[in-house]
């Protein structure tokens, strides 16, 4: 990249948060912090109204807006691709936004750009996986959720706990939302249990914004997360596998803690971080005539005990019988 088209994302970057510091600025571009420095300064002398203070990083004067930027074939492209996600994924007020996000994109391109926008539209598709479950987003709840987040209101949910089979109503403090294994989930402090909980979105029979808000201050939902993946017992598997199984694992391998593998002559060590041994050890069965465990030990007898309970119940008299 040039120092001009440079120069010109620098400025793109400053406006699209409130502050940004000079490593994140050197980071994307692979540039030293003194040539963030140089390039800033090209800005403020261009008539750029930048407030530098040492420690924080770089804002822009409120109130100082260039006009609308032209992307470009590959931004817009990808800005399409996200569409596909956004209509199968979510629910139909996050579509419709973002729908209305695509026509302002689609306003400041060039016409022949809005012609190849068009004709790839026809070319990109998302499609559920065989595995994924029906997603059941017709409640319409991800939007109100996000305006809780933002706002800082308390959320009254009617949910419905799989574990107890019990519908109850609860008022929450939303945290934030994910997407994994199909569902969307939202992290939320629970006053009802005074705890954080995980509430799967399509369980959640109806929600409404109230008119109360609350000053407890959260972790995000970044943090969230990583506390509860440390304070989880995760189990470290590793195993060789023959490579000629190996393209029939590798999609279902990251659902069973997959963190990395080294490639032999005739087979493929794969480490993996599981929180259920016995999970992992009714997996491993499924080919495990093409695998071998390397540790722990403690999975290897849990699989013995598995095939000779299975020995048993294949051999059991009744059955030859039948």
């Amino acid at each position: 990249m040039n120092r001009i088209d440079r120069i010109a994302a620098i400025l793109i970057q400053l406006q699209s948060k409130r502050v940004v510091k000079a490593a994140d600025i050197a980071g994307r571009f692979n540039i030293s912090l003194r040539t963030v420095y140089r390039d800033v300064r090209t800005l403020e002398e261009a008539g750029v109204p930048i407030i530098g203070e040492a420690g924080v990083g770089y804002s822009i004067m409120d109130g100082y807006r260039l006009p609308p930027v032209m992307f470009t074939k590959e931004e817009a492209t990808a800005f399409l691709t996200a569409e596909k996600f956004v209509e199968k994924l979510t629910d139909a007020h996050m579509v419709a936004h973002h729908q209305s996000a695509m026509y302002k994109v689609r306003a400041v391109l060039r016409s022949a750009d809005k012609n190849m926008l068009e004709d790839m539209d026809e070319h990109i598709a998302v499609l559920k996986s065989r595995g994924m479950r029906h997603i059941d987003m017709d409640r319409n709840s991800l939007q109100p959720i996000l305006n809780g987040i933002i706002n800082k209101s308390i959320l009254t949910i009617a949910y419905f706990a799989q574990h107890s089979q019990q519908n109850t109503t609860r008022k929450v403090e939303p945290v934030g939302i994910f997407f994994l294994d199909g569902y969307w989930h939202l992290i939320a402090y629970c006053r009802l249990r005074n705890d954080y909980r995980d509430f799967r979105i399509d369980r959640i029979k109806s929600l409404c914004i109230t008119d109360e808000y609350f000053d407890q201050q959260h972790p995000t939902l970044k943090q969230y997360l990583a506390r509860v993946a440390a304070e989880q017992k995760l189990h470290t598997v590793i195993m060789n596998v023959d490579k000629p199984i190996v393209k029939y694992i590798n999609e279902q391998k990251y659902y069973n803690g997959f963190v990395s593998e080294e490639e032999y002559s005739e087979s493929v060590e794969m480490t993996f971080l599981t929180h259920s041994i016995e999970g992992f050890a009714r997996w491993y069965l499924m080919f495990g005539d093409q695998a071998q465990i390397i540790s722990p030990d403690y999975l290897k007898e849990r699989i013995r005990n598995i095939l000779d309970e299975m020995i048993k119940n294949i051999s059991s008299p009744d059955l030859m019988a039948n």
